[in-house]
């Protein structure tokens, strides 16, 4: 079928794009560093050393999921190919949905692990500190903080962040007055560093009974 040829053709057009991954990535200098931090865990003593053995195993952690992803990617490739032979040879045109959606999320996902290649930063791979303060807007004001801590909340969910309070005040009627949290997750201050300033809602006050306009 000349669906799954065009697919075919894509997906293995997709060499060079998981060389320069592999490359930008460095994930076989990632695998190198694995190996030495499972080396090192086993040498006598290194379990009594509770800060290098944290730092170890947070390091660990952060190589493991950097190869996994990309295997990852690899892996999904190599279904959709076997997924487009499987439909080519018995001729079954129901696999085309399957392989649709496989591919809109392999790239996805490849656009993704780009962008975790600019994210050079000395801290972009660390953990950040989200800061929240109403304004002088009142009630208005702190219901407003309080959807964007929802908007971030629910950014980091779906991001695979932890999302952890460390402070919160509730505001007088509605929203919050104050809120600091830490998004934790490899990354986390890349993503975020930029997500600073004064951040405005303009509408219609369900606050105000004459139902005016509230910035």
């Amino acid at each position: 079928m000349i669906e799954y040829d065009s697919y075919k053709q894509k997906l293995l057009a997709m060499d060079e794009t998981f060389e320069n991954l592999f490359k930008a990535l460095e994930i076989e200098q990632a695998r190198q560093e694995l190996k030495r931090l499972e080396l090192e865990a086993h040498e006598d003593g290194f379990w009594n050393d509770l800060e290098r053995s944290q730092k170890n195993q947070m390091r660990s952690k952060q190589l493991q999921n950097k190869i996994h992803r990309y295997e990852k990617l690899v892996s999904t490739r190599d279904d959709l190919l076997a997924l487009i032979d499987m439909g080519t040879e018995m001729d079954d045109a129901s696999l085309l949905p399957e392989l649709e959606e496989g591919y809109k999320k392999l790239e996805a996902d490849v656009e993704q692990a780009r962008l975790t290649t600019l994210l050079s930063g000395e801290y972009d791979n660390c953990n950040a500190i989200l800061t929240f303060h109403a304004g002088a807007g009142g009630t208005e004001a702190q219901d407003w903080a309080q959807m964007l801590y929802r908007m971030y909340m629910q950014w980091a969910n779906k991001h695979g962040f932890e999302f952890e309070m460390l402070d919160y005040l509730d505001g007088d009627e509605a929203g919050l007055k104050s809120a600091t949290v830490m998004v934790k997750g490899e990354n986390a201050y890349g993503y975020l560093k930029g997500e600073n300033g004064v951040h405005r809602l303009v509408r219609v006050s369900p606050f105000d009974a004459n139902a005016r306009r509230q910035t």
